[in-house]
């Protein structure tokens, strides 16, 4: 990819101080000719990139900003080896060529780092994916991320959460990866709306683009708009006894459950909790999986609720 090259020249550039561009072309392995083109797409980019000529000639970075280059840390230099999951580069169409990234990055900082980048590569891998393999529907990713790199309005056939499809003209500005979920952060109608790429089964790119808001930060948006949900969602909270013995299964039998308080002097007593739902029945079926282990203290109109959804199993597994 050129934007790899352009980025690893600037790199070499400024730990070698001056390169020939047969010597260039030889490190990224492309001809001289190639070289010179990328040394005009830099330089038509802003990077004040000049050459010497004569016998100790080059190509060479401007001093002042040479020295800006300089600033970069090891932290800074390690960061550039935390590459994303696989999984997200794969649901791009960009893990082919990360590799290589990584390897030409490598080879061009200086030796005296090398060797703790390295280990950093090593020794961290990030893994965004979960232990079950994702069954989202991306066919519509490759047009999405098409629209938010040209910044081209998007039709989208969309699918609501009550499983109505809607048409919709939206300004897609980004897209966001938690988990193994894409989301497409667009405004529609003067407003920022999340869509879920999975639920997207059509996407056509207009040609006719759109301004970015300029203020507009995607992380941040995103992390507003993450702590809004959450803030809005449903809380049933219930008191409860737990037996000591499966108190540790508290915290890994469903990841929709918070444990809010627990008070408990004595290891081998019952143990006081408050946990919180989503919604009342989805606490009558957690509890009843704890089976005689956890004792319900409040709200006292959920135990009959237990116990007719206890005695129904009860009466289908008897039939």
């Amino acid at each position: 990819m050129r934007a790899d090259r352009l980025m690893t020249i600037m790199i070499l550039l400024q730990n070698r101080g001056k390169m020939t561009a047969k010597e260039l072309a030889e490190e990224l392995e492309v001809s001289d000719r190639t070289i010179l083109r990328d040394m005009d797409a830099l330089s038509t980019a802003g990077i004040p990139v000049v050459s010497d000529r004569g016998k100790d000639g080059g190509w060479r970075l401007v001093d002042n900003f040479r020295s800006q280059l300089s600033g970069l840390t090891m932290d800074d230099l390690k960061s550039l080896f935390l590459f994303p999951s696989g999984k997200v580069l794969e649901d791009l169409g960009l893990h082919s060529g990360a590799l290589d990234t990584r390897q030409k990055l490598l080879a061009a900082i200086p030796g005296t780092f090398r060797g703790e980048a390295e280990a950093i590569w090593e020794r961290i891998h990030i893994d965004s994916s979960t232990w079950r393999a994702s069954k989202e529907n991306l066919d519509a990713l490759k047009t999405v991320q098409q629209a938010v790199w040209e910044s081209k309005k998007l039709i989208i056939l969309y699918e609501r959460a009550d499983g109505e499809q809607k048409e919709r003209v939206v300004e897609p500005l980004g897209l966001v990866a938690k988990g193994n979920t894409w989301y497409l952060v667009a405004i529609r109608d003067s407003e920022f709306r999340n869509y879920r790429v999975s639920r997207i089964h059509k996407a056509i790119v207009e040609n006719e683009t759109f301004i970015r808001p300029a203020n507009f930060i995607l992380s941040a948006y995103w992390e507003q708009s993450k702590e809004e949900f959450i803030q809005r969602l449903p809380a049933y909270d219930v008191q409860v006894e737990i037996h000591p013995s499966v108190m540790k299964r508290l915290y890994f039998t469903s990841k929709f459950v918070q444990v809010i308080k627990k008070e408990s002097s004595n290891p081998d007593q019952w143990i006081e909790a408050t946990l919180r739902f989503n919604a009342e029945q989805e606490a009558v079926e957690y509890i009843v999986g704890f089976a005689n282990k956890m004792k319900i203290i409040a709200p006292k109109d959920l135990k009959s609720k237990v116990v007719s959804l206890a005695n129904s199993v009860i009466d289908f597994y008897k039939e």
